[in-house]
């Protein structure tokens, strides 16, 4: 019988084995590939049909200045809310209303005194600069009221549209007459300014000081019933409404009332790989995926770029990269109306300088 050689056997035994390993290697690997979507092979090989890829990043969608979370200002029971997903609004409209019966009480009270004081101050003659102050002042309180008044009013005539007893142009109106009012008190503001820098303008008396300090009172009342009202920033959307009528609204960041964004247009804010922060620039031409769209493109251009690295915040796709590499925040601005959802995220691609 043919004597094999121990030391060749075993050799031949470790080939045969480490080619069965190699072959089940391989077909795992292929069989993995085969499984991820084309978009998460492109961005981790950075390449696609139509070339290669400068870099690439994961990002989110977000309206074009960002999400707005409407947090109160005040503590207190919500007693209306005036705005729902979805809703288009203008600046300053309603979106949530606070009780405010102590200040209302305080505002009786503070306008009460205010009267007191205008009529203990009229007991006194003043001529010259010092009456120009006086009426500059007067005009200048009247004016701060107005603008109080001509909000309750927008509020009330929004609130009865929607219970349809007005219409749009009631709205409207009543919109027009808040901006004449604001115009107005800015006017006002401006030149009681110049009249109280004169130079020849004399100290005021004891009782003009205190109906100063009445009407400084009146406009810190006005001012925290305003604090019980949550309005829109802007022009924009509300995205969503987390409020509800008898809750307790808390002054904490990490309990809004609402979340509301311009959706005129779309960014992506992305977050670009340390080893990649170099391929990217301001001006250069994006493309933006995502999957509940397949293949479809979007376009966008790069519009900032954060000038230091940070922690990653936007969770990846699989094990592509690990939760402590530092990232740089790249600003995406979407071309056109893309169909893309606030939040939604997406993979990003950054042209290389000859297919931009």
């Amino acid at each position: 019988m043919l004597k094999v050689d121990p030391t060749v056997q075993t050799l031949s035994a470790a080939g045969i084995i480490a080619i069965a390993l190699s072959v089940l290697i391989n077909g795992t690997l292929t069989s993995h590939s085969q499984d991820k979507p084309p978009l998460q092979l492109a961005a981790e090989t950075g390449t696609s049909a139509k070339g290669t890829w400068a870099a690439s990043a994961t990002g989110r969608v977000e309206p074009k200045d960002g999400e707005v979370r409407i947090v109160s200002q005040a503590a207190g029971e919500i007693v209306e809310v005036a705005a729902k997903t979805g809703d288009k609004v203008q600046a300053g409209d309603l979106i949530v209303r606070l009780t405010d019966s102590d200040a209302q009480a305080k505002l009786t009270a503070a306008l009460a005194e205010e009267a007191v004081r205008v009529l203990e101050r009229d007991e006194e003659v003043a001529k010259g600069p010092a009456l120009d102050r006086r009426n500059a002042e007067d005009v200048l309180f009247k004016a701060e009221r107005a603008v109080y008044a001509a909000q309750v009013a927008l509020d009330d005539v929004a609130r009865r549209a929607r219970g349809g007893s007005a219409t749009a142009e009631d709205v409207t109106s009543a919109r027009t007459k808040l901006a004449e009012a604001e115009a107005k008190f800015a006017e006002e503001r401006t030149a009681f300014a110049k009249v109280a820098e004169r130079d020849d303008m004399p100290l005021p008396t004891r009782l003009e000081s205190s109906l100063t300090l009445a009407r400084s009172d009146v406009t810190q009342v006005l001012n925290a019933i305003d604090r019980t009202r949550l309005r829109a920033p802007a022009d924009g959307t509300i995205l969503n409404v987390w409020a509800k009528l008898g809750e307790v609204a808390v002054t904490s960041p990490d309990a809004p009332l609402a979340l509301f964004g311009d959706l005129g247009s779309l960014r992506v804010r992305t977050e670009v790989e340390e080893r990649d922060v170099t391929k990217v620039r301001v001006g250069q031409k994006a493309v933006v995926k995502a999957d509940a769209f397949g293949s479809q493109e979007f376009t966008g251009i790069v519009t900032s770029i954060a000038p230091a690295l940070g922690a990653q915040r936007i969770t990846s796709r699989g094990p592509r990269r690990p939760n402590d590499v530092e990232v740089l925040e790249v600003m995406v601005v979407l071309d056109g109306q893309p169909p893309l959802l606030t939040g939604m995220r997406v993979d990003v691609f950054f042209k290389a300088d000859e297919a931009s």
